[in-house]
């Protein structure tokens, strides 16, 4: 019975949902013999499945993440900690505001770097809406719940996106005189990151976190049903935003 929930659950919810509608709606197009449209809806089906399922999107990932390691022995004046979207008005025991999902890992890694290094973090993150707040304060208050002292936490509130993420670090390095930094963020946003602190001049000591992938990761049957997109949708984030990058810069 609980394998059968297992195995029923993902058809019921996006993308499963769509995928069993598009092939029902396949076979019964192909035993009507309109094979254009019943071929095109099954292999539309078939091709979310491929994009929704664990290998595929691991796969997508493994080269984004591959390229940077935890470092074992760490060194560092300053942890720079990159904002990964907030909830801005989300109820929390301390405040309003709480992170989103892929933002803990880095909070929590950045925490216990801070006790290891004894560094002061700046926390670079500001909105890239106008009807949205800053992230850097909603963070901040995170931090200093879990114990890092308020003057250690330095607040960069203007960066809108990860390239200027690095300008404004840079700035504030330079105030500050800080000449080693660590950068914190998620496995998959390292490289575009580190690339973003180069083309603004700034060498950083890359500190992955959350990493999603890993080798020799196994699967298991249920690994093959329709999961939800997010995952291929943030590789996707992440290649095309090296690539403008390339372009642009």
């Amino acid at each position: 019975m609980f394998a059968l929930k297992k195995l029923i659950a993902p058809f019921l919810l996006p993308p499963g949902i769509f995928i069993l509608i598009l092939l029902i709606a396949g076979v019964w197009l192909l035993c009507r013999k309109n094979w254009k449209f019943g071929l095109l809806n099954v292999f539309t089906a078939c091709l979310m499945w491929f994009m929704s399922i664990n290998p595929v999107y691991d796969m997508v990932l493994r080269s984004l993440e591959s390229e940077f390691k935890v470092p074992q022995d760490i060194e560092g004046d300053v942890i720079v900690l990159l904002g990964g979207g907030v909830n801005d008005e989300a109820p929390d025991f301390s405040g309003y505001g709480t992170p989103h999902s892929d933002m803990y890992a880095r909070i929590i890694t950045a925490v216990r770097l801070q006790k290891k290094l004894n560094a002061p973090i700046i926390i670079s993150g500001g909105k890239v809406f106008d009807h949205k707040k800053a992230e850097a304060p909603v963070i901040r208050r995170f931090l200093t719940d879990l114990g890092v002292p308020k003057e250690n936490v330095i607040i960069e509130d203007k960066s809108r996106d990860t390239i200027e993420n690095a300008g404004f670090t840079l700035v504030i390095c330079g105030q500050k005189g800080f000449k080693k930094p660590v950068l914190v963020t998620s496995a998959y946003h390292m490289k575009r990151s580190v690339m973003s602190f180069k083309l603004a001049g700034l060498d950083v000591v890359p500190f992955p976190a959350d990493f999603k992938t890993w080798k020799n990761k196994k699967y298991g049957w249920n690994d093959y049903l329709p999961d939800k997109f997010e995952v291929m949708n943030t590789a996707i984030r992440e290649y095309i935003g090296i690539l403008y990058y390339k372009l642009a810069y």
